[in-house]
């Protein structure tokens, strides 16, 4: 007997269970790009490039980052998510400045209908094609760290089910910005390390060289630092590199090394 034909309902299943395994495919290169990549930028990129991927109504997305020195974008899908940052960081207002200060996140699906975004929101549909804008907190160890912005050309294209696929993807970035973190930690750790060591042996080289004390040989080097207006570490290093130098054999002059019979 020939078979019946599927029914709407296993070819909707069967469609459901494609994109989920698109999805877990995605999720799972991102987290091959957070724990294989090289550099931030290729992080960064790989996140904003998912949100644009992996939630509904979503254009185009951006990372901001809180540092020292103020809010720095660190990495954008366009040239236009980077410049509704720039403009949002000259309002002081908009999703991402109050995605960080605020635990919940941040959505206007139509910022041409009474946002609480006034300023920005000027800007933004006078000079780029976004409608909406979702913003979501990220962390790193419990600390506020930034935000991860997703805007919209479409009026109302984010709404709760955007936000829902949002807070996977921030949840992703927030792990990536840790693993970042322990990654610049360790190998400022290892510099650390790396510097100490020259810094000791330029200290016993000075000791041997002028028969002073410990404490006056790393004077030496303080002194030498200040004066050269150059780290500590360079001018240890620069003191080790030159006794390696002088045990070196220079051109023209004989091997230290008896000559073979």
């Amino acid at each position: 007997m020939p078979l019946d034909p599927p029914t709407a309902a296993a070819s909707a299943a069967t469609g459901s269970a494609a994109a989920a395994g698109a999805e877990a495919e995605l999720f799972a290169r991102l987290a091959a790009t957070i724990y294989g990549s090289d550099t931030p930028e290729d992080v960064y990129q790989a996140i904003t490039s998912a949100a644009v991927d992996l939630v509904s109504g979503c254009h185009r997305a951006c990372i901001m980052l809180l540092e020292k020195d103020g809010l720095h974008t660190v990495g954008a899908t366009d040239d236009i998510a980077w410049r509704i940052d720039q403009y949002e960081k000259l309002a002081g207002e908009g999703p991402c400045v109050d995605a960080i200060m605020e635990e919940a996140f941040q959505l206007d699906p139509d910022i041409r209908d009474s946002t609480p975004w006034p300023k920005l929101a000027a800007v933004v549909l006078e000079h780029t094609p976004v409608k909406g804008m979702l913003g979501f907190r990220l962390l790193i160890d419990g600390r506020k760290a930034g935000a991860l912005n997703m805007f919209s050309d479409d009026p109302r294209a984010l709404d709760a089910t955007s936000a829902d696929q949002g807070a996977v993807i921030a949840a992703f970035a927030s792990v990536a910005l840790m693993t970042l973190s322990a990654r610049r930690e360790v190998q400022e750790l290892r510099a650390g390390l790396a510097s100490n060591r020259e810094i000791g042996k330029a200290v016993g080289l000075l000791m041997a060289a002028h028969r002073v004390t410990a404490d006056e040989a790393f004077a030496i080097l303080r002194k030498t630092s200040q004066d050269l207006n150059i780290k500590l570490a360079s001018v240890a290093e620069l003191v080790v590199q030159g006794r390696d130098d002088q045990a070196k054999p220079r051109s023209g002059m004989p091997s230290s090394s008896p000559p073979s019979a």
